[in-house]
């Protein structure tokens, strides 16, 4: 089974424009739909439809617009009920897969439901193979909950995945090794946050096959603690880090819809992997076919296993000693 936590879920609704996005214009959408957001209710999707056990842990209010999409969606939550309901963000997709996105910051935390919400993710991480730390923090919600939440849940006997950004992600960093978890999820812009330089260089390097800076990057985590690194490089590909080697999986050629949801299922493929006991880049390959089958998908859409195995051909590089001569 996989528990997820997300603290600052979202009602996700997705609108399509027939054209380009006008700053200031009058503009008529297209299909508008709603479904159930935040990451880690993205990654309990992914799960639930490859037919594995997922619980999303998150807070909802008593007469919450989310849940009635959980149940729709079919992901099984474990709840613990707020004064106010979760947040709705609005994406808006333009024809040629650009994805503009207007988030909201979240319904506030009372210190109650902080420590309610983290003995309930423990309550509920007990047999669990994975627990996916996942997404932003909302206000009232401590920077540093995900550094104190990390040694708690690696103590209950489970391994924690991590994706985050921003604050509560150098928070965590900050806390290492204590805080370290078993695997981070970072894309270019959050493996610099932490280790420094230009992200935009980065995708550049690897977009160009020059994947040591990556690699060099996340070991500089792993010296700190972590047990491996999964750094996702949009339509570059991935790298997965690990003790025991470094690999990439290049994205195939695909018409990008929407980008929502493809960091999130990247993660969801490479935890599958993990369940399924296959090898490390066999579980990269598998991260990655989920990453680009979002990608195809249109507006907030995530991926089944058919068309994860549309999306990639299942393979992956050892640059392990290619990245040593260059790093």
């Amino acid at each position: 089974m996989i528990t997820t936590f997300t603290a600052n879920p979202s009602v996700d609704r997705a609108a399509s424009l027939p054209g380009e996005l006008v700053r200031g214009g009058v503009l008529r959408l297209g299909d508008v739909r709603d479904d159930p957001g935040g990451k880690g209710v993205n990654v309990a999707k992914v799960i639930t439809m490859a037919g594995v056990e997922a619980t999303a842990v998150l807070p909802m209010g008593a007469q919450d617009p989310l849940r009635p999409l959980l149940q729709q969606a079919g992901v099984r939550a474990a709840e613990h009920t707020t004064e106010h309901p979760v947040r709705t963000n609005l994406t808006i997709t333009e024809p040629d897969g650009t994805t503009t996105k207007l988030n909201e910051p979240g319904a506030t935390l009372t210190g109650s439901d902080v420590a309610a919400l983290e003995e309930l993710l423990v309550q509920q991480a007990a047999g669990s193979r994975w627990v996916a730390l996942c997404g932003s923090l909302p206000p009232g919600a401590p920077t540093d909950w995900y550094a104190r939440l990390v040694p708690r849940l690696r103590a209950a006997g489970t391994r924690v995945a991590v994706d985050t950004s921003d604050a509560p992600l150098v928070a965590l960093a900050e806390a290492f090794p204590e805080a370290a978890p078993d695997l981070m999820k970072p894309n270019a812009e959050e493996l610099t946050q932490l280790g420094g330089g230009d992200p935009e260089e980065l995708e550049s390097a690897a977009a160009a096959g020059d994947h040591a800076p990556t690699v060099a990057a996340a070991r500089r985590l792993m010296e700190r603690g972590v047990g491996a690194v999964l750094t996702t490089l949009g339509g570059s590909g991935a790298v997965l880090t690990t003790a025991d080697g470094a690999w990439f999986a290049a994205a195939p050629r695909i018409t990008v819809r929407s980008t929502v949801g493809a960091g999130d299922s990247a993660l969801s493929g490479y935890l599958l992997g993990s369940l399924r006991g296959l090898a490390e880049p066999q579980r990269l390959a598998l991260a990655v076919a989920y990453g680009s089958a979002a990608a195809q998908l249109p507006g907030t859409g995530l991926p089944t296993p058919e068309h994860a195995g549309l999306a990639g051909d299942g393979t992956a590089t050892d640059i392990t000693a290619s990245a040593i001569s260059t790093g």
